[in-house]
C-alpha cells in the first residue's frame, strides 16, 4: 500500500519526458536562431551587424544580451518599442534610414546613440530625459530646428554632433558634462546669453560654416575649459565695430586655439599664452594673403584700409600690399601710426639716396667756382704790386 504512491510517480515521470521535450524544442527555436541569417555576428553573437541589408523592419531572433547593434543603411520607418527589451545593448547605430524621430523607448543602458542621416525634425525631452548612461549621442544631418534638453539630465554626456541641420540659435541647457559639441554647417545667427554658462569642461566647440555676423559680449567667457574653437566660415560683420570689437577682444586673451579667425586673415589665433615676447594684440594674428602681390604687384592701398584695433575687410585684401611695410618690415603693428611710420621712413631712406648726388654735384659746382676766382687774383696779384710801387 505504502508503496504505490512511488510506483504510480516513476511510471509517470517518463510519460511526461516527451511533454517536455517537445516544449524544450518549441520555446527554445529562438534561443538557438541568436544571430539572423540577414547579419552577421562576431564576439559570442553580442556584436550584430546588420547593416546595408535594404531591411524595412527589424529583424527577428536577435540575442537579448547583445552589446553592440548595427542598422545603419536600411530603410527602418519605425523602432518604436522594438528595442527596450535589450538590456545590455551599449551601442545602438541606427543611421541612414528613414526615420522621422528618434525611436521610443531606447534601452537605457546605451551609451552610444548614432542617429545620423536621417529626417528627425525636433528631439523632445522626453527622447532622453532618462538615459543617465549616454556619453555620445550623434543627431547630425537630420533636419532638426529645435532640441529641448532638461536640466540635470543625460549627466554622462560627453559629445553632441548636431552639425549638418537647421538650427538658428544656439540649443540651450545643454548637459553640462558635455566635452565636444559640434554645431558647424547649421544656420546660427545668435547664442543666447546665458547658453553657454554651464559648460565647463566644455573643451572642442565647432561653430564654423553657419550665419553668425558678431556674437554677444562675454557669450565664451564662461567655458574654462575650451581648447579649441572654430568660427570660419561665417559672414563677420568686420566694418561694424561696435558690435565685434568685444568679440576681437576675447579672441585676443583667450588660451583656446581659434580656427577660422573673424576679420583676419590668418587661419588660426587665440592661445594667448604663447605670446611670451611681444604685446598681445589682434594685429599679432594677421599675415598677409597668398598671393595678394602676385594679384596687384604694383599697387599700393590706402592706409584707411588699416582701422584702429583690428583689420577690416578691406584690409584683409590690403594688407598683402604692402610689401615693405610687412613683407620686408617685419611684424605688423596694430595702430595706423605704425605703418606710416615705416612707410615714411623708407621714404625718407629712398630721399636720401636721390639727395646725394645732388649734394655732390653742388659741391663739385663750388670747387670750380672757387678754383675760378683763385685764377683771376693771382693775375690781379702782380698788377697791384707794381701799381704800389
Amino acid at each position: 500500500m505504502t508503496s504505490f504512491p512511488f510506483y504510480r510517480e516513476a511510471h509517470t515521470t517518463p510519460a511526461s519526458m516527451p511533454t517536455n521535450l517537445l516544449l524544450l524544442l518549441l520555446f527554445g527555436v529562438r534561443v538557438l536562431a541568436i544571430c539572423p541569417p540577414m547579419c552577421t555576428c562576431s564576439r559570442g553573437h553580442r556584436v550584430v551587424d546588420c547593416s546595408a541589408r535594404e531591411l524595412a523592419i527589424l529583424p527577428d531572433s536577435l540575442q537579448h544580451n547583445i552589446h553592440f547593434l548595427n542598422l545603419s543603411h536600411n530603410r527602418l520607418q519605425d523602432l518604436d518599442g522594438l528595442l527596450n527589451h535589450f538590456d545590455h545593448l551599449r551601442t545602438l547605430d541606427i543611421s541612414y534610414n528613414h526615420l522621422h524621430h528618434l525611436p521610443v523607448g531606447l534601452p537605457r543602458a546605451l551609451w552610444d546613440i548614432r542617429a545620423s542621416g536621417n529626417y528627425i525634425r525636433q528631439l523632445e525631452k522626453n527622447n532622453t530625459a532618462y538615459h543617465w548612461n549616454l556619453q555620445k549621442l550623434d543627431l547630425s544631418l537630420n533636419l532638426l530646428e529645435r532640441v529641448v534638453f532638461i536640466n540635470n539630465t543625460l549627466s554622462n554626456l560627453q559629445a553632441l554632433n548636431l552639425s549638418h541641420n537647421k538650427f538658428w540659435t544656439v540649443p540651450t541647457n545643454m548637459p553640462h558634462n558635455l566635452e565636444m559639441v559640434d554645431l558647424s554647417h547649421n544656420y546660427l545667427l545668435q547664442i543666447l546669453p546665458g547658453s553657454l554658462d554651464r559648460l565647463p569642461k566644455l573643451s572642442t566647440f565647432y561653430l564654423h560654416a553657419n550665419h553668425f555676423t558678431s556674437l554677444s559680449d562675454g557669450v565664451f567667457s564662461r567655458l574654462d575649459g575650451l581648447q579649441l574653437l572654430t568660427l570660419g566660415d561665417n559672414p563677420w560683420a568686420c566694418e561694424d565695430e561696435e558690435n565685434i570689437n568685444h568679440l576681437l577682444t576675447w579672441m585676443q586673451q583667450t588660451p583656446a586655439k581659434i580656427l577660422g579667425c573673424p576679420c583676419y586673415t590668418r587661419p588660426t589665433c587665440g592661445e594667448a599664452h604663447l605670446a611670451t615676447r611681444r604685446t598681445w594684440h589682434s594685429a599679432a594674428f594677421t599675415e598677409p594673403p597668398l598671393g595678394a602681390d602676385a594679384r596687384h604687384p604694383g599697387h599700393r592701398a590706402p592706409m584707411q584700409a588699416v582701422t584702429s584695433g583690428y583689420l577690416s575687410k578691406s584690409a584683409q585684401l590690403n594688407v598683402g600690399q604692402y610689401p615693405s611695410a610687412v613683407m620686408g618690415g617685419g611684424f605688423l603693428t596694430s595702430t595706423p601710426h605704425s605703418l606710416s611710420t615705416q612707410l615714411s621712413t623708407t621714404i625718407r631712406t629712398r630721399s636720401t639716396k636721390k639727395v646725394l648726388p645732388g649734394r655732390a654735384h653742388s659741391t663739385s659746382h663750388q670747387i670750380h667756382i672757387c678754383s675760378f676766382e683763385t685764377t683771376i687774383l693771382s693775375l690781379l696779384c702782380p698788377v697791384l704790386i707794381l701799381s704800389a710801387w
